[in-house]
């Protein structure tokens, strides 16, 4: 459920980042995709936390057995976005798009393994 609601809240910035990018304006198009993203980081996430912690008085508890790797996962991902934006020379081009496709999914394919049951899981396909 949401894996569906991400993608959903991402259709309107990739419409948007579209549209300008085909008037010319791609540092637009990569200034709003990157600043939402910040925003909902520095925003999205803490604000809820205030207001429960405001109104509850009592702290937010973030568990997660591989918290510190998702960490060094992302991290890395940050570095291979930032040399791939490099390698272009700052300009968004047809190579570019496919490192960044193919980074995605490399990203997606290293989440959903990691989060695969471990031991002898028991798989019901009823549905």
């Amino acid at each position: 459920g949401l894996t569906v609601l991400a993608a959903g809240t991402s259709v309107p910035d990739l419409l948007s980042s579209v549209i300008v990018a085909k008037q010319g304006e791609g540092d637009m198009a990569v200034s709003s995709s990157i600043g939402s993203n910040i925003f909902d980081v520095l925003v999205g996430l803490p604000f809820p936390w205030l207001c429960f912690t405001l109104s509850q008085g009592k702290d937010v508890e973030v568990r997660a057995e591989s918290l510190g790797l998702s960490i060094i996962v992302l991290v890395l991902m940050l570095v291979a976005v930032i040399t791939t934006v490099k390698a272009c020379n700052w300009r968004m081009t047809r190579l570019m798009g496919y490192s960044m496709f193919v980074l995605y999914v490399v990203f997606v394919v290293q989440d959903l393994l990691r989060q695969l049951p471990r031991g002898n899981p028991t798989w019901n396909m009823n549905f």
